[in-house]
């Protein structure tokens, strides 16, 4: 009678001890995502307690040193900004194209160029680039770059570009379907005008996402030009930023410098992104 009268407790899932329920993974998210806004709230109050605004606002967001530098943030700085990067670019694809046509060139020689070119130079750090061009004159004597500190900044951006746009393009000229060319070649055209009139052009259509986002790269890339000792009528925005900085003992040009950057590069990648959603949807 007794036997009887006892009741058996529930059993849970396999591997659950009795008595203990097993929270759902919903449940589990929920807790995780509740951990997480915790420590963020945490992090943030932290902050705001500790960080000294004052001497922050002080340093780095002083009115009267920022309005040292208007107009030439844009007028001499962002300019010359524009024109290096803009400069490096065009040359950095056109050559990026050669080197990527030579890349996949049945001529082995061509093949080994390339390749050693654009392992050399994605290999390297962008600033011993910079420092290579600087002292080329003393290395080849009576040697000087063409446009002067403009063609200097240019030749070292279009380096740093072309050893990376030869890349993008290659894998463009290759996602390219082969049967364009056999269609171009069954209509009469050689290989080189199959090559320009309907291979490149639809290569190039394809890299124009990953081109803009190198575009901005070099853009940013171009604050390596301070390194070449330019003077007040080439600067770029890094260094005028750092000139004003070290003038006002100040890091609020700084700050001005990084919010032009920003104008700038936000646009682009927000167009890159959108570009690359399009073709997306293209395909």
């Amino acid at each position: 009678m007794t036997e009887k009268s006892t009741a058996t407790e529930p059993s849970g899932p396999a591997g659950t001890p009795p008595g203990r329920a097993r929270l759902s993974p919903r449940k589990k998210q929920q807790i995780s995502r509740a951990v997480q806004y915790v420590v963020l709230v945490a992090v943030v109050v932290f902050l705001v307690l500790r960080i000294d605004w004052g001497g922050l606002a002080q340093n780095f967001a002083k009115p009267e040193v920022a309005a040292e530098t208007w107009p030439e943030v844009f007028t001499v700085a962002l300019k010359n900004t524009i024109i290096y990067s803009v400069g490096g670019f065009v040359f950095a694809f056109l050559f990026g194209l050669i080197f990527a046509l030579m890349r996949l060139s049945s001529v082995l020689p061509y093949r080994w160029i390339a390749i050693a070119y654009i392992e050399i130079f994605r290999g390297l750090p962008a600033l011993l680039i910079f420092l290579f061009i600087l002292f080329l004159p003393l290395a080849l004597r009576g040697f000087e770059v063409p446009g002067g500190t403009y063609g200097q900044g240019i030749l070292g951006l279009t380096i740093v570009g072309s050893a990376y746009m030869a890349e993008t393009l290659r894998a463009g000229l290759q996602a390219v379907p082969k049967g364009q060319m056999e269609a171009a070649r069954s209509l009469g055209m050689s290989h080189s005008r199959a090559m320009i009139s309907i291979v490149i052009p639809q290569a190039v259509r394809i890299v124009i996402p990953p081109t803009t986002n190198q575009f901005v790269s070099l853009l940013k890339d171009s604050s390596l030009v301070l390194f070449l000792g330019v003077t007040s009528e080439y600067v770029e925005l890094t260094k005028f930023g750092n000139d004003l900085a070290s003038t006002f003992s100040n890091a609020t040009p700084i700050l001005v410098v990084g919010v032009t950057y920003l104008l700038v590069t936000i646009p682009l990648g927000y167009l890159a992104s959108r570009l690359e959603k399009r073709q997306g949807r293209g395909r």
